[in-house]
């Protein structure tokens, strides 16, 4: 079984993911969800809120759901506890992401398992906004 933080996977997800849907994100900024896509979003991503409230962040509208979106998601960035998180793994090979991150303690091998047998990159239990530096485009 591959490592669920492999390099080449964090490196191409920071590199080719433009589009970031934010799992958990609300217009809350004492939320860790609040500041990692506000990062993103410094870093030229695009980042679209999902969040049952479906709150506008940025100026971006957000939905209730990943199915609610649309147009293309890169990566689904998920911000939930991993009880919870496996789920919108599924939910991101169903839309046709190319990619989930599992935010810092989200660890769940079976959907882990799921999105790399659907053909999408995976990277668990990691910040982008930490990897960044370490792998991000220039």
């Amino acid at each position: 079984m591959r490592s669920w933080a492999e390099p080449g996977d964090i490196r191409w997800i920071l590199e080719n993911c433009q589009t970031w849907a934010i799992v958990g994100l609300a217009d809350n900024p004492s939320r860790a969800a609040h500041g990692v896509a506000r990062f993103l979003k410094q870093h030229g991503k695009r980042i679209v809120p999902v969040h049952p409230l479906a709150e506008t962040v940025w100026g971006e509208q957000g939905y209730a759901t990943l199915a609610d979106i649309p147009f293309e998601v890169d990566c689904v960035d998920v911000f939930r506890r991993a009880a919870e998180a496996g789920p919108f793994a599924d939910q991101a090979v169903a839309i046709g992401a190319k990619a989930v991150w599992f935010q810092l303690d989200v660890i769940d091998e079976a959907a882990f398992g799921r999105a790399g047998e659907a053909g999408l990159r995976m990277v668990m239990d990691r910040c982008p906004a930490i990897e960044w530096s370490r792998y991000g485009p220039g």
